[in-house]
């Protein structure tokens, strides 16, 4: 793939995930209740699902998209919607990125892998997604198996990356250093970004294998 195209889908899927969401909330209130490091076993669980969502949406959608330039647009719209309704969520929402509650407790590393891989697993964010947005940065014209084992890889580490952060703020947040106006400054980044990739997305056109 080209290097322009996996940076912005790099650009998309850091924003994506930093969001706010029920998974962000979930790794959060693992960190505030276990700390930090053994929350990463949630972490790993988040990611691990996300593996097998991103396996099974790449191969099964990148077939159809190189036959159907109509079902390329409209999984582009849908995608471009999504991207706007989680940047208006996350500008106007009164609730906050990551809001935890509770004494803290441990829990085996086992109990926080699964409760990771099930909160991202049922989680529409994820769904939409790799349904939606993903199939976009393949280019069918090239060898799909390549480009699906880049962003996958990407994806992975990205998303390790990430809901370690969040795990970190919770931990943090459970101690009391965490300022409210932190919180706030999130919610308004990302939710700028994401209202900005909607609109390169909307851009994209359909790239057809040639025949």
């Amino acid at each position: 793939m080209s290097f322009s195209t996996f940076m912005v889908f790099l650009l998309t899927t850091a924003i994506v995930v930093l969001s706010p969401g029920a998974t962000a909330i979930a790794i959060a209130s693992q960190g505030a209740a276990n700390g930090g490091r053994r929350a990463f076993a949630g972490v790993v669980g988040i990611a691990s699902a996300n593996a097998v969502y991103f396996m099974l949406s790449a191969t099964g959608i990148a077939s159809l998209l190189i036959a159907s330039n109509f079902l390329f647009s409209v999984i582009k719209w849908a995608g471009v919607a999504y991207l706007v309704w989680l940047g208006l969520n996350a500008l106007f929402s009164s609730a906050g990125a990551i809001r935890v509650q509770g004494k803290r407790r441990s829990s085996s590393l086992h109990k926080l892998f699964a409760h990771g891989f099930v909160v991202e697993a049922a989680n529409p964010k994820a769904l939409m997604y790799f349904a939606a947005i993903l199939p976009q940065f393949l280019d069918p014209s090239l060898p799909i198996l390549p480009q699906v084992l880049i962003m996958s890889a990407t994806t992975f580490l990205i998303d390790l990356t990430a809901y370690s952060v969040y795990a970190g703020l919770g931990a943090r947040m459970m101690r009391g250093g965490l300022k409210p106006w932190v919180v706030g400054l999130i919610n308004k980044t990302a939710g700028t970004a994401l209202l900005y990739l909607a609109y390169r997305m909307a851009s994209i056109t359909a790239r057809v294998a040639p025949r």
